[in-house]
């Protein structure tokens, strides 16, 4: 993020990121057969953060990131890569300037 005047500004490619994540988040979630609440649970978070992950509302932190992946007894690694690897999948989202 960029700072101007004290206020933020979002990355261009945040779209195509919260996208992806979302992406991997549900598909980690379903392999895991939990529910929202579940892994909310097991991460510490509500179930209505894991829901605005999952519908694209959040960017996960990078604490998110490592407490969801123990929830979901994946690697944040893991995580990370699977939301590399599907950008491009997503390149259509980046906000254009």
């Amino acid at each position: 993020m960029d700072r101007r005047g004290g206020r933020a500004t979002r990355s261009p490619q945040e779209p195509k990121i919260r996208a992806a994540f979302a992406r991997v988040l549900v598909e980690l979630r379903e392999q895991a057969d939990l529910t929202q609440e579940e892994v909310g649970e097991k991460s510490g978070y509500e179930e209505k953060y894991i829901s605005a992950l999952e519908r694209r509302k959040h960017t996960p932190t990078l604490t998110a990131i490592i407490q969801l992946a123990t929830a979901l007894d994946v690697s944040p690694m893991e995580i990370l890569r699977r939301v590399l690897e599907l950008l491009p999948k997503f390149s259509h989202l980046e906000v254009k300037s």
